[in-house]
């Protein structure tokens, strides 16, 4: 799978929890998701010449935007790993979630 393949797909399924996502596929949008974050600021700092610490309304609402694909491609990447899903609310856990999960999205699909 190449990046736009997966862009498409994962915004094709923006709130699908059912059903599986390869590892190329969940990081791909991984990628897409920071590159947008980073274009956002970049259009903020020129546009309202604004920085991380001032409001960043762009970057925020592509953030927001892309927030329910996101949970939704990282539930999908957890059951083609053999995890349910809730298991992604992990990240909530500021340190120990994070490094759990990043260790599970690694981690080859399973049959």
């Amino acid at each position: 799978m190449n990046f736009q393949t997966a862009i498409q797909t994962c915004l094709s399924k923006y709130a699908t929890f059912s059903g599986r996502a390869t590892r190329p596929e969940f990081w791909w949008f991984v990628l897409f998701v920071i590159l947008v974050g980073v274009g956002g600021s970049i259009l903020d700092a020129m546009i309202f010449g604004t920085g991380p610490e001032d409001g960043q309304p762009i970057s925020m609402l592509a953030s927001l935007a892309l927030l329910l694909p996101y949970l939704a491609v990282g539930v999908r990447r957890l059951h083609d790993i053999g995890r349910n899903g809730w298991w992604m609310l992990l990240i909530l856990l500021p340190l120990i979630g994070t490094l759990i999960i990043l260790y599970w999205m690694v981690q080859p699909s399973k049959d």
